[in-house]
Order: structure tokens, then sequence, then C-alpha cells
């Protein structure tokens, strides 16, 4: 029997697949959203619901709070507790740490946009395999 260990597998059902994949693909747009609007300025929870709602994600308080106390954890948002009309409305503010993963990630969306969304490409073309590459961009072999 020929060895088949090194084939690629494709589900019964890719659409389950592919949900998942885009769910993780939207929570890492949600973070960078929250990292951009907290280093604005202070930001909290159904006020982020509403931003993000505005685009498209249809956020809820179960996957939102997950989210702000993870970045919260690792340092990439400080928390503000505020009395609001007798109710305590907790603020994230981006940290030094948050401001500086937000640049990152912009730099790097930005090439990703440039690469998978361009203008206009060329008839005929597909992938520029380094012909004017910009300096430090990487080049992706195709195999």
């Amino acid at each position: 029997m020929p060895d088949r260990s090194n084939l690629i597998s494709f589900p019964a059902e890719p659409s389950y697949n592919a949900t998942i994949m885009l769910r993780e693909l939207f929570r890492g747009f949600i973070r960078v959203h929250i990292l951009f609007h907290a280093a604005e300025g202070p930001v909290y929870g159904a006020a982020l619901m509403e931003e993000l709602a505005r685009h498209g994600y249809q956020v809820g308080p179960g996957t939102l709070y997950p989210i702000l106390h993870a970045l919260e954890t690792q340092g990439y948002l400080r928390r503000e507790d505020q009395l609001v009309n007798g109710r305590v409305r907790k603020y994230y503010r981006a940290t030094p740490a948050g401001r500086r993963t937000l640049t990152r990630a912009q730099a790097q969306l930005r090439e990703l946009v440039e690469e998978v969304l361009p203008l206009r490409q060329p008839k005929g073309r597909g992938m520029d395999h380094g012909a004017a590459r910009r300096p430090g961009r990487r080049r992706v072999e195709q195999r």
C-alpha cells in the first residue's frame, strides 16, 4: 500500500472549517480595532460593540469582554473604573506595549492589503517574484 502520510486531506464539510478560519481571522481584526480606538482615547465595552457593529461585526458581550480582559492581562490595555450614572464603567486605554503592537499590526496589515487587495493587477500576471520588490519585503517561494 502506498505511503499517504504526506497527502493533504480535505474535510467533508469545508464550509465548517472555513467558518472557523474566518472567525479566528475576524477576532484578530477585532483585537486590532480595539487597540486602535484604545490608543486614540478611553473606550468601554458598549461603545466598542456599537463601533464594531458599524463595521459589520456583530460582537456580543460574551465575545468582547473576554477579549478586553485578555488584552488587559497581556499588558496591551490598562483599565480604569469610573462611576457613571451610579454604575461602574470600565474604560480601557492602550498601554505603551499596546501602542507598539498596534503600530506593528498596522504595518503588517498595510503590506497584506497591498498584496491581496491590489488596486489593479495587470492581465496575465500572477505573483510578483521579486521584479519590483520594495526593500525589506520577504519573497514567497512557490512550489
